[in-house]
């Protein structure tokens, strides 16, 4: 027995993979986050499909109803908004599951982080300036473990990319500052990339805190910051060796100056 996690993608319908679209249209039933899912993507299941809302319940009714599906012989897609792998709670489901012999079978999708670069035009590692991008956020009520605090993780000062932080800007901003970042480093925050909906703010460090609050944003957006966020970055000379004349890799050899 087995249900399958899809990765909805980040809001809009189309960026869903075509396996998860084929798997979710062969699918008998079909649970999702309506807070986070669009329903023009489930409206794309078979028409006796059965559509369920999952955003109001708990753990163990969720997991029971997934087991009592799949035990009627029914094929089950879960859908999870943007990649299932990040920030997606599916652990604790597939756990669960597996205790009642259920297999998952996860189908990744495209996740917010990378729908708010593309929304913004910004590639998050650029040659000579950075090469990392750290994945992560802010302490809420959640408890980050003590190696992974804000403050730490930016001593790196690679791009950052913070889910689930929009309510947390004023610690966000103190911890970067504390970790030596420039008041002035570029932010982009991206609020329910690729919706109809969608709302680009950039800003920097300084007034991340304020241009949140004044663009009512607590909710459902991503926070990229660091210099690859640089509205003006394409006014510089940053590049990589891949195109250079003069490299030679195993599809072409350099020319030599």
């Amino acid at each position: 027995m087995k249900i399958f996690i899809v990765g909805a993608g980040p809001g809009d319908p189309d960026l869903i993979t075509v396996k998860g679209l084929n798997l979710l249209q062969q699918a008998d039933v079909v649970l999702y986050t309506d807070s986070l899912v669009s329903e023009e993507l489930t409206a794309k299941a078979k028409p006796e499909a059965e559509v369920i809302k999952s955003s109001g319940m708990a753990l163990d009714e969720m997991v029971k109803l997934m087991v009592d599906k799949v035990k009627q012989g029914k094929m089950l897609v879960r859908l999870h908004t943007g990649d299932p792998a990040m920030f997606g709670a599916t652990m604790e489901q597939m756990t669960l599951l597996r205790k009642e012999g259920i297999e998952c079978e996860i189908i990744p999708g495209v996740s917010s982080v990378f729908a708010s670069a593309a929304a913004v035009g910004a590639e998050l590692t650029i040659p000579e300036l950075t090469q990392t991008l750290i994945l992560t956020r802010a302490e809420g009520r959640t408890p980050v473990p003590e190696r992974e605090q804000l403050k730490a993780l930016a001593s790196h000062h690679s791009t950052m990319a913070l889910f689930l932080s929009a309510t947390l800007t004023k610690k966000v901003t103190k911890e970067l500052i504390e970790a030596g970042w420039s008041e002035q480093t570029p932010i982009a925050v991206v609020q329910r990339a690729t919706w109809p909906d969608q709302k680009i703010v950039r800003t920097t460090i300084e007034h991340l805190d304020r241009d949140m609050r004044e663009n009512g944003i607590r909710s459902h957006a991503m926070i990229l910051a660091g210099w690859a966020l640089d509205p003006n970055i394409h006014e510089k000379d940053y590049r990589s060796k891949l195109y250079d004349k003069e490299f030679t890799h195993g599809f072409r050899k350099g020319i030599e100056s």
